[in-house]
């Protein structure tokens, strides 16, 4: 089968540096046709393949998870904070926007928590590698929903 409009796609990826640095390797399914489910530039790559194909792109930042927004970094009193947090945690807040957005704890360093709301790897240029491990018809929940459930999508 191939990749087209309402397929649901795995592949099995790896993203390094443009250097060769591991990043971050798996499995990933997702719903092909521009539901922003992956990379548009790596999804454009897979339109019309089919299982076994196999790709390696270079992404610049604003390809993958676009350029820093220094907007989103806050510095928080301690105080202000729930017990427990420890860098490396994640908390729910709201962008500038007003949007839910995901917030790390870089730093806490005396009675400030330092928290960053960009995407770890937000203003990195990557290489994104995948193969097509499999493709089939999406369901119509899926559809629904905007992405793929089960092994390697969403789970309720």
């Amino acid at each position: 089968m191939q990749i087209i409009q309402d397929t649901a796609v795995t592949i099995k990826y790896q993203v390094t540096s443009p250097a060769g640095k591991p990043l971050d390797s798996g499995h990933l399914s997702y719903l092909h046709g521009g539901y922003e489910n992956i990379f548009p530039k790596v999804e454009g790559a897979l339109n019309g393949q089919a299982v076994g194909f196999a790709v390696k792109l270079d992404l610049s930042a604003e390809d993958a998870f676009g350029e820093r927004d220094e907007s989103l970094v806050r510095v928080i009193p301690k105080a202000e904070f729930p017990p427990g947090v420890k860098v490396g945690g994640q908390l729910q807040g709201a962008g500038d926007d007003g949007q839910p957005r995901v917030f790390n704890v870089v730093k806490i360093k005396g009675p400030e928590v330092h928290l960053d709301g960009n995407h770890e790897l937000a203003g990195q240029a990557l290489r994104f590698s995948c193969t097509v491990t499999d493709v089939r018809a999406a369901t119509a929940e899926e559809i629904a929903h905007r992405h793929v459930h089960g092994a390697h999508g969403h789970q309720h």
